[in-house]
C-alpha cells in the first residue's frame, strides 16, 4: 500500500510534459516578440505620426512641388546662364593660356580691310597705269557676285568676285589720254561704290600719270608721278594787289595739292583741277617797295612731300594805284573760286559780275578777260 502512494508523487503524467513543453515556448515566443518590437521600436518603424506632423509633411510637400515647377518654368535661362559662365570660364582662364598664331598680313588702306557684304558698296583697291598703258582695276565686294566698272558713268566691263569677293579687271587696250572718273556698281541689286577714282593719263607716258582714291574722308593718291615733265609745274601770273593779297595762277598735275611760299613762310594751299589750272591767293600783308622777296610755289604728293617747286625772287615794285586787275578765265574756273582768290571771299562774287555786266554768274567761258576790282567798294 505505501509502495503504490510513493510511486504516484514521483512519477510525472505525460500530459504534465507536454503541457509544460507548451508554456516554455509560448514563453521564449513571447520574449522574441517583446525583443522584436523593442528593436522595430528604436527605428521608429511603427511610430504613428501624430496630426500635426502629417501637416507638417504635406505643406513640405506643396512648397517641394511649388519649387519644382518653378523650376521647370525657369529652366532654359537657367540653362542659357550656365553655358555662359562656362563659356566666359574657357576664354578667360583655358582659350587665353593657349600659344597664339600670329599671321603677318600686307599693310592696306582701311577701306581695302572693310567686311563687304550685298547691303555695302563695291570698294577699289588699286587703279594703276602699266608700262604699256593698260590699266589695272582691282577691289572687292560679296562674294561670288558680278561686279560693273564705269568709267566716265559708262559702263565698260563686268568681273565676276572670286569666293573672297576679289576681282580685277584690265582691259586689253590702252586708254588715250586725258582724264577719266571710274566708278563700280554692284550687279543685281544696283549699289554704286560711294568712293570713286580719279584717273589722269598723261601724253608722257605712265611714269607722268595720276590716280587718285576720292572718298567721304578725303583723296588718297594710289598712283604718284615718278617722272616731272616740263610744264608739271608752271606759273602764268602773279597779281598783287592793293589790299594787300597776291594771287597766283598757274598749271600742273591735275587733283595734286600747290603750297605757296613767301619768304620761306608758308601761306596757303589748294588743288589742281582736273584741267591742270589751279589759282591761289593769300594776305601776305604789305610789301615795301624796292625790297627784294622771294616767292615759292611747290607740287605735293598725297603724303605732302614737295615733288618740285619754282623760285621766283622779285623786287617789290612802286604801286600804280590802280583801282582794277584783270583776269582771263580757264576751262574749270567759277565766279565764286576767282572772287575768293582775288577778294578773300567767295561770295563777293556779285561783285565781279556787276562789273563785267554778267547777268548769270554760273555762265562764265574760257579766254573771258574779266575786271577786277582790286578793293571791295
Amino acid at each position: 500500500m505505501s509502495s503504490k502512494n510513493t510511486m504516484g508523487k514521483t512519477k510525472r503524467s505525460t500530459d504534465d510534459m507536454i503541457d509544460d513543453a507548451i508554456a516554455q515556448q509560448n514563453d521564449w515566443l513571447e520574449n522574441r516578440r517583446s525583443y522584436a518590437r523593442r528593436w522595430l521600436k528604436t527605428f521608429n518603424i511603427f511610430a504613428r505620426p501624430s496630426n500635426k506632423t502629417e501637416t507638417v509633411v504635406v505643406v513640405e510637400k506643396k512648397k517641394k512641388e511649388k519649387s519644382d515647377s518653378g523650376l521647370r518654368a525657369f529652366w532654359f535661362p537657367i540653362l542659357c546662364a550656365i553655358i555662359v559662365i562656362l563659356i566666359a570660364i574657357w576664354v578667360m582662364f583655358i582659350r587665353t593660356n593657349r600659344p597664339q598664331h600670329v599671321v603677318i598680313v600686307p599693310v592696306v588702306s582701311d577701306t581695302v580691310t572693310r567686311v563687304m557684304s550685298e547691303r555695302e558698296s563695291p570698294a577699289f583697291d588699286i587703279v594703276r597705269i602699266q608700262p604699256d598703258g593698260n590699266i589695272v582695276v582691282a577691289g572687292r565686294w560679296a562674294p561670288n557676285k558680278n561686279v560693273s566698272i564705269a568709267i566716265n558713268g559708262k559702263i565698260v566691263a563686268t568681273e565676276r568676285t572670286n569666293k573672297d569677293g576679289e576681282f580685277v579687271y584690265a582691259p586689253k587696250k590702252p586708254l588715250d589720254a586725258g582724264n577719266y572718273t571710274l566708278s563700280l556698281i554692284g550687279v543685281g541689286v544696283d549699289t554704286k561704290s560711294s568712293d570713286k577714282v580719279f584717273l589722269y593719263v598723261s601724253d608722257q607716258g605712265y611714269e607722268n600719270s595720276v590716280s587718285l582714291l576720292m572718298t567721304k574722308r578725303g583723296s588718297t593718291l594710289l598712283q604718284t608721278p615718278t617722272v616731272l615733265r616740263d610744264g608739271d609745274l608752271a606759273i602764268s601770273k602773279i597779281d598783287y594787289l592793293d589790299n594787300g593779297r597776291i594771287v597766283i595762277t598757274g598749271d600742273a598735275m591735275p587733283r595734286l595739292r600747290v603750297s605757296l611760299w613767301l619768304n620761306n613762310t608758308y601761306m596757303g594751299f589748294t588743288r589742281v583741277s582736273d584741267h591742270r589750272h589751279f589759282g591761289l591767293g593769300a594776305d601776305v600783308g604789305r610789301l615795301e617797295s624796292g625790297k627784294e622777296y622771294e616767292l615759292s610755289v611747290r607740287l605735293h604728293d598725297g603724303d605732302g612731300n614737295t615733288v618740285t617747286s619754282i623760285e621766283h625772287k622779285f623786287v617789290m615794285p612802286e604801286m600804280t594805284g590802280a583801282d582794277d586787275t584783270f583776269y582771263t578765265v580757264r576751262r574749270g574756273d567759277c565766279l565764286w573760286i576767282i572772287a575768293r582768290n582775288f577778294m578773300r571771299r567767295g561770295i563777293l562774287f556779285s561783285i565781279i559780275a556787276n562789273k563785267n555786266h554778267i547777268e548769270n554768274p554760273d555762265l562764265i567761258y574760257p579766254q573771258q578777260r574779266l575786271q577786277i576790282p582790286v578793293t571791295n567798294k
